[in-house]
């Protein structure tokens, strides 16, 4: 009895092994203050919650139609087209169980083995795991980084691809860097995608978490819009990570063939969940606003301690709820130049702070000489924060 070959090649996502790592230490009656995994630990708005469980008692528990229901795909269609000044109607929306399974959709909907995807590095480490998964080669791209946070390195980019490359992911408002294209970059990209005839995943999970400003979709620019698909999710902007619901929303092509794949994986998304993200869509905001106002708290407070920490530089990004902080002088003086397996425990145990390294976030690049990690909000409040990120700094300090 042998397990498939394709196996070998399917990733992980890697902040889970951290997770356990954190689970374990706690358990030994340790401190723990995991700024690791990207969850939310804010509720889902109360309207949400109780609209689903009308549903329910309603009786929407059986299957319901592969691609959505009707009444969400048409409002969301609506909602995302104003947000991208894009024309998108119900047709052009897939429910999906969550906004992963968009990555692996569009990889089967768009690449055939051998050919080769674009993903950025560092980045969700999913994208080159469902790449090379589906039998692609999955070719990453680079950021530059400066004191006001990172760019995507696009000189670099364009000399990646080839007569063989099928399309570009880009994760604008990014995780880990909490990174966001500048116009000049999204116009150049754009241009990119027209010349060499690129799909695009537009991986906009972040696009409603930002704290000033306005969010901008490569989509809105003449062209894009009948070649990318928007990877959606209501996981962040309503707190509901563990109802697992999110969208593709493009081109009727190849949305069609995402619906067509949803029969085959999982038959239909959750159908009482979908009422209660109709709810968030339509009903009260006073929710979403609440979970912002308190991210926006978090992300401060968590940039303050960071900045007056010895050894880190912290950019104050605009969007998401990651923080991916520089800290080569602070392993260098700690004495783990280089060894990010070594400085993150040696932070656990002495601090309780649980945090992802660049490492988490693909191979390193050729080049590479800074040290990064990479610490999310989402799942602690503002106390732990100070207590953690205090202890942090003391360490960075003795």
């Amino acid at each position: 009895m042998h397990i498939a070959e394709r196996i070998v090649r399917l990733g992980t996502e890697t902040a889970f092994a951290v997770a356990a790592r954190a689970t374990a230490h706690k358990a030994g009656g340790h401190e723990v203050y995991p700024f690791h995994l990207g969850d939310l630990n804010i509720p889902t708005p109360a309207n949400i919650m109780e609209a689903a469980c009308a549903a329910m008692r309603a009786g929407k528990t059986g299957y319901c139609p592969s691609a959505g229901i009707p009444e969400l795909r048409a409002v969301l269609a609506e909602d995302v087209g104003k947000s991208r000044n894009t024309p998108f109607a119900m047709e052009n929306v897939a429910i999906q169980p969550g906004g992963k399974p968009v990555i692996g959709k569009f990889i089967m909907a768009c690449m055939n083995p051998g050919e080769e995807v674009l993903y950025p590095n560092p980045g969700y480490p999913i994208y080159e795991s469902q790449i090379e998964y589906h039998g692609g080669r999955a070719v990453p791209y680079r950021y530059t980084w400066d004191t006001s946070g990172f760019h995507i390195d696009l000189e670099y980019l364009e000399s990646r691809i080839t007569p063989r490359t099928r399309a570009l992911i880009l994760n604008d408002l990014q995780n880990p860097m909490g990174a966001e294209c500048t116009r000049e970059e999204r116009e150049r990209l754009a241009e990119l995608a027209l010349r060499h005839d690129l799909w695009v995943l537009l991986d906009e999970a972040y696009f409603e978490i930002r704290y000033s400003g306005k969010s901008v979709s490569l989509a809105s620019i003449p062209g894009m819009a009948e070649r990318s698909v928007i990877l959606y999710t209501f996981s962040k902007k309503f707190a509901m990570t563990g109802w697992r619901l999110g969208a593709a929303i493009g081109p009727r092509n190849i949305i069609d063939v995402i619906s067509k794949l949803n029969v085959n994986d999982e038959s239909c998304s959750n159908h009482f969940v979908q009422y209660g993200a109709l709810e968030g869509l339509t009903g009260d905001q006073s929710g979403p606003a609440g979970i912002l106002a308190t991210l926006r708290e978090r992300r401060d407070t968590a940039v303050d301690f960071l900045n007056a920490t010895p050894g880190v530089r912290c950019p104050r990004p605009e969007a998401t709820f990651y923080l991916f902080p520089e800290v080569t002088e602070l392993m260098a003086r700690k004495g783990f130049d280089g060894d990010y397996a070594a400085f993150a425990e040696d932070v656990l145990v002495r601090t309780g702070v649980s945090l992802c390294t660049r490492l988490h976030f693909g191979r390193l690049q050729q080049g590479e000489d800074r040290r990064f990690v990479r610490l999310a909000y989402s799942g602690i409040g503002t106390k732990d924060i100070r207590k953690g990120l205090g202890a942090l700094k003391a360490y960075a300090e003795s």
